[in-house]
């Protein structure tokens, strides 16, 4: 019997734990923490590799926030990849609703595929090991059971929750007895030496019909109100909306304790919850130690990603992206340097990450939101330079892209081309400029960039005028639905 799966990659969160490489607009699941993918990236492959004799793998359902939409697609067509819908959730509402608005698309044309659930911020170094795991969960849940993946616990970690297994079948799925929460580290190196016990790794499988019946038999309330958001979700292309007034009505749940915990501890329930134990290497990348923890290191421990040196130190992570960085001296330390801001911390006090991006927030900066470099669906601007009413900004525009017809209040812009060709609408006059090239927008003056070429358009932007903020922009016209 053939298995029709359909991946599920659980794209929102802010990784916050990992700034100042991951950002609000630009978090970790997006970022390239070693190799050349990023972290979603990796997963969407993996998933893709699924497939076999009785597996046929679709395109993933992958849900996110509207601030992510073009990322997701940037990166899936990198790998020549699309995805079969993407699910903007106006608001966070946790994992169970999120979950469950994949479900309902799945089956909105009276399809019911396998659901394989997965956050898209996580790795694996044997990914042999993963495939079989997965495939082994993908037809365990094809007789209607909730299957998940427990990680093989090899240290006493407190910073995860555990899963309590009994004995395994034929095919190796293990019964599952409990979830546990965080132990204390006494209690996790019990868990450790008793062998039945499993890291909660966020990854589960089953039908689609069957995660919605075992929502609306213990959870009617988050059921309900998640199916009222999408009955009048709008849609545009790939990109799924549901109704924003009626998904903040929804309640924050995660999956595990909507559904999962309920299960074993409610055996007469008529739901199963079995596991699949995973050992592939795996991390969740949760703090700077963990990324330092699969990095290649050298002699000393010590790793790096970027442009580094290293003098007498020892254990230490460096991860530069705009210049060199030399670490003299320095034992168990975390050194990450972008163009805007620098980090500098203990490994074990990496997880207190996430309180600097607290301070930035409540101090009103932008550091834990934004980086120097900021995506764009038509490329990316730098921001080189600024000053009392000016500012200077490089801008790539990606091959047959555009920005929008536009009009600020309150700057005048001046535009040079570095490379490529520029197609300039400037009021009523359009202009094409080469590499040398340059023209002046006037203040209120309507305008547009376009990049006619097929190679990517650079430019200089120096920007004048008594305000500079992103905000001062009218849209006339925009190809990714930001107009007014």
């Amino acid at each position: 019997m053939k298995h029709t799966l359909l991946p599920v990659i659980m794209a929102g969160g802010s990784g916050t734990r990992l700034w100042p490489l991951s950002r609000a607009l630009y978090p970790k699941q997006f970022l390239v923490l070693q190799g050349n993918q990023s972290l979603f990236q990796q997963a969407h492959l993996r998933l893709q590799a699924l497939g076999a004799d009785d597996i046929e793998v679709s395109n993933p359902c992958v849900v996110g926030n509207e601030e992510h939409r073009f990322l997701v697609l940037d990166q899936l067509r990198e790998l020549k990849g699309e995805p079969s819908s993407l699910m903007l959730e106006p608001i966070g509402r946790n994992t169970a609703p999120a979950v469950t608005l994949a479900a309902l698309q799945a089956t909105a044309n009276g399809d019911d595929p396998i659901l394989v659930v997965t956050p898209a911020d996580q790795t694996v170094t044997d990914e042999a090991a993963y495939t079989l795991a997965l495939q082994k969960a993908v037809r365990a849940a094809a007789n209607g059971d909730i299957v998940i993946l427990g990680i093989t616990a090899d240290r006493p970690e407190t910073g995860f929750g555990y899963i309590r297994t009994g004995s395994a079948d034929a095919q190796g799925v293990r019964s599952v007895s409990a979830f546990v929460e965080k132990p204390d580290v006494d209690t996790a190196k019990a868990y450790v030496a008793d062998g039945s016990y499993f890291w909660n790794g966020g990854m589960f499988v089953m039908k689609a019909s069957r995660w919605l019946a075992a929502l609306a038999h213990f959870r009617p309330d988050i059921a309900k109100a998640t199916s009222d958001s999408f009955a009048v979700r709008s849609t545009d292309a790939q990109f799924v909306r549901p109704g924003k007034a009626e998904f903040a009505l929804v309640p924050s749940e995660s999956v595990d304790y909507a559904v999962l915990e309920q299960v074993p501890a409610k055996p007469d329930c008529g739901f199963v919850v079995r596991m699949v134990p995973l050992d592939a290497g795996w991390s969740d990348l949760g703090a700077w130690d963990a990324v330092w923890q699969i990095s290649a290191q050298d002699e000393n421990g010590n790793a790096a990603q970027g442009d580094a040196l290293f003098q007498s130190s020892t254990n230490t992570l460096v991860h530069s992206t705009s210049r060199l960085v030399a670490a003299v001296g320095l034992e168990n330390i975390v050194v990450v340097e972008t163009p805007d801001a620098v980090l500098v911390a203990d490994r074990n006090s990496s997880q207190d990450v996430k309180k600097i991006v607290s301070k930035l927030a409540s101090m009103g900066r932008t550091e834990g939101t934004l980086h120097r470099r900021v995506h764009r669906p038509w490329g990316w601007y730098d921001s080189i330079d600024s000053g009392p009413r000016f500012q200077v900004k490089r801008i790539l525009v990606n091959p047959k892209a555009s920005l929008s017809l536009q009009m600020h209040h309150h700057r005048a812009e001046h535009w040079i081309v570095v490379s490529g060709t520029a197609e300039v609408t400037n009021g009523d006059k359009v202009l094409l400029l080469s590499e040398n090239q340059s023209t002046y927008i006037p203040l209120g003056t309507v305008h547009r960039l376009v990049n006619p070429g097929t190679i990517p358009l650079e430019i200089i932007e120096v920007q004048s005028g008594s305000y500079l903020g992103e905000d001062d922009i009218v849209r006339f016209q925009d190809n990714y639905g930001r107009s007014a």
